[in-house]
């Protein structure tokens, strides 16, 4: 039997939201169970329909969709992140993915294209709209970071948790490979992205790389 999916959007336009959610709505592998106006909205809503993937717009009126994703993740909201958005720019794809966005597509493609890259993140993949990966391969063969590194001195700790975040690991894995709880584990990782002037576990590990930590 193939998996069934529960989906809810976030997105200011009620004719979008109507839209995107018949398109979900006509694929047997989905089912909409909910849908928001505003990103304050959706938030509160969400945590009552514990859906797999959340469609977000990036524009909204108030919180709007990058803060409105930093807020799902700071309260550990366990499902998947799509950012739906017309815009392409590199800045903003460069912060949904920051903010921990599993996806991140244009409102201008295909339905059919739409239905299948939700089964992709469901499934545990990330997702990026064809157009926009040459965007993000230049963005991380060449980080735009504004800071002198050379001069940053980490603690035996904190090199440990860089490591461990240029590998991928989640907080969970990472406070289980060292031996320390989960709250020291986010602790150190606070205090290194301060130290760096970083934003996001993504860049640095992508420092990490680029340091070969």
């Amino acid at each position: 039997m193939d998996k069934h999916y529960k989906v809810f959007l976030i997105d200011d336009h009620a004719l979008f939201r109507k839209g995107v959610g018949q398109i979900i709505n006509d694929n047997p592998s989905f089912e909409v169970v909910g849908e928001a106006s505003s990103g304050l909205e959706g938030i509160e809503l969400v945590q009552k329909s514990t859906p797999d993937v959340v469609l977000i717009d990036l524009n909204m009126k108030g919180l709007n969709g990058i803060d409105t994703l930093r807020r799902f993740k700071e309260i550990g909201t366990p499902s998947k992140f799509v950012v739906l958005t017309v815009s392409d720019a590199e800045d903003d794809l460069l912060e949904a993915l920051r903010s921990g966005a599993d996806g991140y597509l244009l409102k201008d493609m295909d339905p059919e294209d739409l239905c299948a890259n939700l089964i992709k993140v469901a499934s545990g993949m990330t997702v990026i709209q064809d157009s926009l990966t040459d965007i993000l391969k230049q963005a991380l063969i060449d980080p735009k970071v504004g800071r002198n590194d050379e001069t940053v001195s980490l603690t035996d700790r904190e090199q440990e948790i860089l490591q461990c975040l240029a590998e991928g690991l989640n907080n969970k894995t990472i406070a289980r490979k060292l031996g320390i709880s989960d709250t020291t584990v986010k602790v150190h990782v606070k205090h290194l992205l301060s130290k760096l002037k970083l934003t996001s576990r993504l860049e640095a590990a992508v420092w990490a790389h680029k340091k070969k930590v």
